[in-house]
């Protein structure tokens, strides 16, 4: 079904539907066979609308459709430019950001620094937005002419790179004018990227072709000329399909079902380390969690090692902090550490005035995660040996990632992918008013954050990020856990190296 948030009838979404299929037809090239790629995700995919939704995957297929203005290239090491050549910081508050000429949307109309600026609005403005924390350093936006865009920042912003880049989706001014969001979005989606839409199945199933006349492919021909994204959010069914060769990419194979995927002569396992940061969240406006003694209880009775070691077989790096080696900020001396401590879980739990112990419920997705349902189980009985009188729940994904987004659930476990630089996540979670999915609120967290974002020296920035997350780790609204080593299902005849955000792009394939 399509979005809800929409509110579309069922008549609008069966024309819409249709349509859809009209265009996969007319878009699909004739001639040679085409080299196609068919992915097993585990994320939503349930709306035509850019920005409504805020989700990895959906990031990386608008970007590689409609374009966004750039990247994080992880063997640079530095960020890179796609609908975007260059950029500059004119002042600490003024950025001019030069758009590649040239480029043009797939019906031929060139992009320019009005896109850009209609984009970075309609992330700011649209009503079913779920990307407004994007835009939130951001006080305004103008064309300087027409491949130059002066962005002004409410504050001198460091890491503005990482709040937009391949998060601030271009779609066509022009497009939007003439037909509006709902029209231009589902009948018109002609984008700048170098994949052209195919089609979309809410729920189950979206589709994107090479656009063969984008300059990327000059670059990577070797590229899959179409990507079927499919959801699956069972293991099982994931490294199923892969082995019945139904799909080339399995998502997030977890360790158990390792050994399947590489005993097979036809697949192999390719193995990387995740920049998403999986924690518990606990929101300080619901009691009991407005409470820190409760939150540090959480945090002290919950064996993190062992659930490593056992149930994750080992695939993934225990956090002590909001982030781990590799990214940036980075103290492996951060202060304060939770060990597993279950009597001083108790005694916080009886200073917090809950002496015979308290209910609380735990929401998991399910599928969404390497191994959830079960290290969330395994949590259960660790928070009920302290005192909690905890109950698991496991909502489908798309209803918790909807009520997650609007503040209604008060514990759960969950990860923030695509952390480089951890100043996006940590304004989102826990800074004042950055989204309502904790709701945590503390001056000093605040006025850390802000003077972080105001440093452009790296040195002294870090420094102030370390404060930052050693007063968040000490408040503890997220309990924060480990990082997965990702495992995915790969097809011998694929080459596909997965990226540390987790971002899938096209151009990073190669079917031999």
């Amino acid at each position: 079904m399509f979005s809800t948030t929409e509110g579309w009838p069922m008549r609008r979404v069966a024309v819409a539907l249709l349509v859809s299929l009209l265009v996969a037809v007319a878009w699909r090239p004739a001639g040679a066979a085409e080299k196609r790629i068919s992915i097993g995700v585990t994320e939503t995919m349930d709306t035509f609308n850019p920005y409504a939704d805020s989700v990895s995957l959906m990031y990386s297929v608008w970007c590689q459709v409609l374009g966004c203005l750039g990247t994080y290239d992880f063997d640079k090491g530095q960020h890179v430019g796609l609908v975007l050549e260059r950029w500059e910081v004119k002042d600490p508050n003024n950025w001019l950001f030069h758009v590649r000429k040239g480029l043009k949307f797939h019906n031929g109309t060139p992009v320019t620094a009005h896109d850009i600026v209609h984009s970075l609005g309609r992330t700011r403005k649209d009503p079913y937005s779920k990307q407004t924390q994007n835009v939130a350093a951001v006080a305004g936006e103008k064309a300087l002419n027409d491949y130059t865009v002066q962005v002004t920042t409410k504050i001198p912003t460091a890491p503005l790179l990482d709040y937009l880049f391949d998060r601030i989706i271009v779609t066509s001014k022009e497009l939007y004018d003439k037909y509006g969001a709902e029209i231009a979005d589902r009948q018109y989606p002609f984008g700048a990227g170098p994949y052209k839409f195919r089609e979309l199945i809410p729920g189950q199933r979206l589709v994107i072709g090479k656009d063969r006349s984008h300059p990327m492919w000059k670059q990577y021909p070797q590229a899959p000329d179409e990507i079927v994204f499919r959801i699956m959010r069972e293991p099982e069914q994931r490294v199923t399909a892969l082995l019945n060769n139904e799909i080339q990419i399995a998502q997030f194979v977890p360790p158990h079902l390792r050994e399947r995927v590489e005993r097979s002569a036809n697949h192999k396992v390719q193995k990387f380390h995740t920049a998403e940061i999986m924690f518990l969240a606990m929101q300080p406006k619901v009691k009991p969690w407005d409470n820190k003694l409760v939150r540090q209880a959480v945090a002290y009775a919950i064996d993190r090692d062992t659930i490593i070691k056992t149930l994750l077989r080992g695939e993934a790096s225990r956090l002590d902090g909001p982030i781990g080696e590799g990214q940036y900020g980075y103290d492996p001396k951060l202060q304060p550490k939770y060990s597993y401590n279950p009597e001083k879980a108790r005694e916080l739990l009886k200073q917090a005035g809950y002496p015979n112990g308290v209910d609380v419920e735990l929401q998991t997705p399910v599928g969404r995660y390497t191994l959830d349902k079960q290290v969330t189980e395994a949590m259960i009985p660790m928070l009920n040996a302290v005192g909690f009188r905890a109950k698991l729940l496991t909502p489908d994904w798309a209803t918790l990632w909807a009520n997650v987004q609007l503040g209604k659930v008060p514990f759960y476990y969950m990860g923030r992918g695509g952390v480089v630089d951890p100043s996006a996540a940590l304004a989102q979670y826990f800074e004042t008013g950055g989204s309502p999915r904790i709701g945590f609120s503390n001056p000093k967290v605040d006025e850390l954050l802000k003077a972080e974002r105001q440093t452009f020296d790296p040195a002294k920035r870090k420094k102030i990020l370390g404060e930052a997350m050693s007063l968040i780790t000490e408040e503890a609204p997220a309990h924060f856990l480990w990082r997965h080593q990702l495992l995915f299902g790969l097809a011998k005849n694929v080459d596909y190296r997965p990226l540390p955000s987790e971002r899938i792009f096209g151009w990073n394939m190669k079917i031999k």
